[in-house]
């Protein structure tokens, strides 16, 4: 079992929504946070909540020059760095096909390079710094990157076509990424929401949430970014949980719409 009290860490996303609520479950377990984000005045306050336990570094996920300074950032820290959790992401409601015409191809790129490029891009870059760590076990494991896919990567409805093709590749890459990096001791798993209360339904109303609540089985409401650091925590403990991408969205199979 990783001991997330001796470790360093870097979340993604990490400012706000489901990256918020990972970055304060792994300093409430001890570790210490690098904080990676666009959103300076999130990232900060946040900081500034937590005390020494987290540092915020502005970092453009697909600038590769801004991801290696937040990977010195988390491994310049008094512990090896051994969890990467990615949660930035972004998303677009658009058609292949709609009234306008054709989908631009210029949001659908944007989406891709944020959701996957980005996250492959910290993939590699804190990889390569967790693999230069000592083995904490005797199985010679050094490490675990977990990133977020989304039950859009099965189920994409109608105008999720860039977000959907985005957290495919994302939940398809995690097998690939667990055998790749098998051979330096890093585990690599996904989690697969479904409707969580973030930032992406800031926006909507009382009476919506209700109704997106109640297409859901069981228990029949929005899920919140704590659960999501639960399920996050978990992954990044057990050394046993390898390649896996876990469904978390209490049973729901979204309709086309």
């Amino acid at each position: 079992m990783l001991d997330l009290s001796g470790v360093a860490a870097i979340v993604t996303g990490g400012a706000s929504g489901l990256g918020a609520a990972t970055t304060r479950a792994l300093v409430d377990k001890g570790a210490l946070v690098t904080i990676v984000d666009l959103n300076e005045e999130k990232g900060n306050a946040l900081v500034e909540e937590l005390g020494g336990a987290a540092t915020f570094v502005k970092t453009d996920i697909t600038d590769s020059d801004q991801v290696s300074a937040a990977v010195a950032d988390a491994t310049s820290k008094d512990r090896p760095l051994r969890v990467l959790v990615n949660c930035a992401g972004i998303g677009y409601a658009k058609r292949t096909l709609g009234k306008n015409g054709p989908h631009d191809l210029e949001s659908f790129q944007k989406v891709i390079d944020i959701n996957l490029v980005g996250t492959f891009n910290m993939v590699r870059l804190a990889g390569d710094a967790i693999a230069k760590t000592e083995p904490y076990n005797a199985d010679g494991a050094r490490g675990v990157i977990i990133s977020t896919a989304s039950v859009a990567a099965f189920e994409g409805q109608i105008g999720q076509i860039a977000y959907a093709t985005s957290k495919a590749g994302v939940a398809g890459m995690t097998i690939c990424l667990a055998r790749d990096l098998s051979s330096v001791g890093i585990r690599a798993n996904s989690i697969a929401p479904g409707i969580i209360d973030t930032d992406m339904l800031a926006g909507v109303s009382d009476e919506f949430r209700k109704t997106l609540g109640a297409g859901v089985p069981f228990p029949a409401r929005i899920g919140q970014p704590a659960e999501y650091a639960d399920v996050a925590l978990f992954l990044a403990q057990n050394d046993y949980m390898n390649g896996e991408t876990v469904r978390f969205d209490a049973a729901l199979r979204m309709a086309p719409r």
